[in-house]
């Protein structure tokens, strides 16, 4: 216990050898803060689902006659929209590099079961990932 904590904080003593101030690394009192307060921190987990484009719905997006659903959502996700992915426990919006270039990393992935490893965010009640890996499941 005491060998973490001296790692963590920076004491500074008097001639007399009192101590005078203990300061924690502000990165150890933010996540201390975020823990007391109750905010959401990021959690790095594995997330199975499809991906979908939730804002490329018919009605929102020019339907193509005779288009499928998958036909449709990868249309969207080459224009750039917004993609996620559609597990049994909700929508995780995916952030970070994956959607880079009109979501140039996430078009092999499509309509299609993945797994995707990253940083799990709840922003207000909306889930997000900054996907850090992803892969078809079989």
């Amino acid at each position: 216990m005491y060998g973490r904590l001296d790692r963590l904080a920076a004491r500074h003593y008097n001639k007399a050898g009192a101590l005078l101030v203990l300061h924690v690394r502000s990165s150890t009192a933010a996540w201390i803060f975020a823990a007391a307060a109750g905010v959401s921190v990021a959690d790095y987990r594995i997330v199975q689902g499809e991906i979908t484009a939730p804002s490329c719905t018919a009605a929102e997006v020019a339907e193509v006659a005779g288009e499928s659903p998958a036909a449709r959502t990868m249309r969207c996700a080459r224009q750039g929209l917004p993609m996620a992915i559609q597990t049994a426990d909700g929508l995780f919006h995916i952030e970070g590099d994956y959607t880079a270039n009109n979501n140039a990393k996430l078009l092999d992935f499509v309509a299609k079961p993945v797994e995707a490893k990253g940083q799990v965010t709840d922003r207000g009640g909306r889930m997000t990932i900054n996907v850090a890996a992803m892969m078809v499941r079989k």
